[in-house]
């Protein structure tokens, strides 16, 4: 959770948070407008922010670290997760573990989408009643389709849209729903 989302969260001001914890307000101004990088602060003016927020330093640094792999590696790690755990121990350790929400606040929305329509696929295959939790992100789509890089290939190779459309038609209605053209899911190697 980045410094002004935890300032939304507390209904807290950039001015107060810069008062309570002695950091100097252009500092503290320049880290939530993205002008200054956290992590490249003084352990002294971290520790002080942390403090105010009622975070702990590593949480506080967190976001800063995060690398966002391309969404082809993040697709091709869930299918294999799936089928080295089986369908129904990858639902349980999925909504177990929250990561469907936690890409939707990181603002990664194809990895939140296409996970959620994992889940959902996955759900149906097996007669297993949906998760209400994510009924609030049910409704959002992607506001271009995204397809395969494979078949971005075979479209630009063939200097036709027809490889696009073949994959819309044969794509899962899970994914689709979300503007994500998938049609396999587990024929991974």
């Amino acid at each position: 959770m980045t410094v002004q989302q935890k300032l939304q969260e507390r209904n807290m001001s950039i001015y107060r948070l810069a008062k309570e914890s002695h950091v100097p307000y252009a500092t503290v101004n320049d880290i939530c407008n993205n002008k200054a990088q956290l992590e490249k602060c003084t352990a002294e003016t971290i520790y002080r922010i942390a403090q105010v927020l009622k975070v702990s330093m590593e949480e506080l640094l967190a976001p800063c670290f995060e690398v966002r792999s391309s969404f082809e590696n993040f697709k091709s790690a869930i299918c294999h997760r799936l089928k080295e755990q089986g369908d129904i121990a990858f639902l349980i350790d999925t909504l177990e573990s929250n990561e469907i929400r936690t890409y939707y606040e990181r603002k990664w929305f194809p990895e939140c989408l296409y996970l959620l329509a994992m889940v959902d696929y996955i759900s149906r295959e097996n007669d297993v009643p949906l998760d209400f939790e994510y009924d609030d992100l049910r409704h959002l789509r992607l506001e271009a389709p995204l397809y395969p890089a494979s078949v971005r290939a075979m479209a630009a190779a063939s200097n036709s849209d027809m490889p696009l459309r073949s994959a819309e038609e044969a794509s899962i209605p899970e994914f689709r729903r979300f503007n994500i053209i998938e049609n396999e899911v587990r024929n991974v190697i």
